[in-house]
């Protein structure tokens, strides 16, 4: 039950990954996209997590180092290479996906007809990210316990609750597409904690600064400041326009 908990938690930003980033595909495959990209993204999961409880020893050796006194210094192993390559990769898609909402020229356009990628394309880039989200949470669940069928269970159960939550949570954020925006926000914190880890496990250190993780409790602390701003700001705005309206309606 912990570790079902633990993955579900940890899932929260894999699943708002897959809602986006399906609306990427035609409209009428997004929902084959999100359930196909997770019941693979669910059976390699497992696979992965095999592999790492026979191979965790092995994985956690570093097999290359940068030392470059006072600019670079680390160790890395596959983990790390792992972490530090999705927090990037995660960190530009959220850039690009903010800088192409600003950008666009109907906002409409790509809800009502689906983005430029096919659905081969988005499922992939679906699978490939649940990959690099599974480190994180099977690192975490490796801490409780190394038992291969308890944590094969728990991957399971909570593939198969982002399997009923993802058309929920992507129909919500096509309905109210303001919080795309709060979203892909969530994802670049998302992205800078995975390079925080990378580099923390790595023992990396950028001229002469040892770079430190984002604790859990600051993560969550900071998508609820983002989620309540994002409300107030909402409210106010409501407020701001019924007070226009009121304004325009009285005699000169």
């Amino acid at each position: 039950v912990l570790l079902v908990m633990l993955q579900a938690v940890l899932g929260f930003d894999n699943l708002l990954y897959i809602s986006l980033e399906s609306k990427r595909a035609p409209a009428h495959k997004q929902a084959m996209v999100r359930r196909n990209g997770i019941l693979i993204a669910i059976a390699l999961r497992i696979i992965l997590l095999f592999t790492m409880v026979q191979l965790i020893s092995t994985l956690s050796e570093p097999f290359f180092h940068v030392n470059i006194p006072g600019f670079i210094e680390g160790s890395f192993n596959f983990a790390t290479v792992v972490f530090l390559f999705g927090g990037g990769f995660i960190m530009y898609t959220a850039v690009k996906e903010i800088s192409h909402l600003l950008t666009i020229h109907d906002p409409t356009q790509d809800i009502k007809g689906g983005g430029g990628k096919s659905a081969t394309e988005v499922i992939a880039l679906i699978v490939f990210m649940n990959l690099i989200f599974s480190f994180d949470s099977i690192l975490s669940a490796l801490a409780i316990t190394d038992v291969f069928p308890i944590l094969a269970i728990a991957i399971i159960f909570s593939g198969l609750a982002m399997l009923l939550l993802a058309d929920t949570v992507s129909e919500f954020i096509t309905k109210n597409r303001k919080y795309e925006v709060l979203g892909l926000f969530i994802l670049l914190i998302v992205g800078v904690v995975l390079l925080g880890e990378g580099g923390h496990v790595a023992h990396l250190k950028l001229f002469g600064y040892a770079v430190e993780p984002m604790a859990k409790s600051t993560f969550y602390f900071s998508i609820a400041v983002l989620v309540i701003v994002d409300i107030i700001q909402s409210g106010y705005q409501r407020k701001l326009d019924v007070q226009r309206k009121q304004d325009a309606v009285k005699p000169p």
